[in-house]
């Protein structure tokens, strides 16, 4: 068969076994075995599909339809202007967190400095967060990415590696930041912590609950306990003048604008992503 049958016939079988987006699905695996974007696959849709090619793709079908997410199936996923890989080392690269991205890039623009910036992304995960930071941004910086599972680190490393960013970029194995013990030396904590409650962690989907990893998502009872305690750290360790950045569920606006005014933040945002959810809160710590 020709792949142009054979991303057909895959998309429809994956679509009559409940997966999501199945014809996208289909081309995606297509494009990643044969080394192409889904842009340049139609070059390649007259041409007979191998053995090897087909036995790949087989094994694809198979992972999805036991539930696994497609981006974990394909071993890699774009971000921004990265592409990273992926897997179930760490949460997936979300497009809602390419906002938070943009929104700690639009304050460093706003708010230049002559001296160094220190910007730390805690619960780095894939380094998503951090490694397009280090990529976008050409000020003067240090860039620090921390997360608690050593397993996400080497991931976030190798991505490092992949991206041409570890020159540029520090990984560490860090609990929040209870290691990082120089006082007043951070302009900017970015995050996309933990943040559904621990209740609701066992009701998402199993595509969410099966395979990314529980330690990336629950956020205590309350789904605010990382907040809590981050904020806690981030007066200890931010310059004044500093900011923090977060990305946050759709019904944590109001109570994350509690938290930063109960540690002393200022210039406070509750801003909604482009469903129209709360999604980011960000605050400058008082000078």
């Amino acid at each position: 068969m020709i792949w142009r049958e054979v991303i057909r016939k895959t998309g429809e079988f994956l679509d009559s076994k409940g997966v999501p987006d199945a014809p996208t699905a289909s081309e995606l695996m297509a494009s990643r075995l044969l080394g192409c974007s889904r842009g340049f696959l139609v070059s390649h849709l007259s041409r007979e599909v191998s053995e090897k090619h087909l036995e790949a793709l087989r094994r694809g079908m198979r992972r999805l339809v036991a539930g696994e997410p497609l981006q974990y199936v394909l071993g890699e996923w774009d971000f921004r202007t990265l592409t990273l890989s992926c897997d179930s080392r760490a949460l997936i690269p979300r497009p809602e967190t390419e906002e938070l991205v943009s929104r700690v890039l639009k304050w460093l623009k706003a708010n230049p400095s002559e001296s160094e910036r220190i910007i730390i992304d805690v619960g780095t995960g894939t380094g998503a967060i951090i490694l397009s930071l280090a990529a976008e941004y050409k000020g003067n910086a240090a860039f620090i990415g921390s997360d608690v599972s050593e397993d996400a680190i080497a991931l976030a490393k190798a991505n490092a590696v992949r991206t041409g960013l570890s020159q540029r970029v520090k990984f560490v194995v860090m609990d929040g930041l209870d290691d990082f013990d120089e006082p007043e030396c951070v302009d900017v904590i970015v995050s996309n912590p933990p943040y559904i409650e621990r209740a609701v962690c066992d009701t998402l989907d199993p595509r969410v609950r099966n395979f990314e990893p529980r330690l990336a998502l629950d956020g205590g009872e309350s789904g605010l306990d990382f907040y809590d305690r981050y904020l806690a750290d981030a007066l200890n360790v931010l310059r004044p003048g500093g900011a923090v950045f977060f990305e946050i569920g759709e019904n944590q606006g109001e109570a994350l604008r509690s938290l930063l005014e109960n540690y002393g933040f200022s210039d406070i945002k509750i801003e909604k992503d482009f469903a129209g959810h709360d999604r980011y809160a960000s605050g400058i710590l008082a000078v």
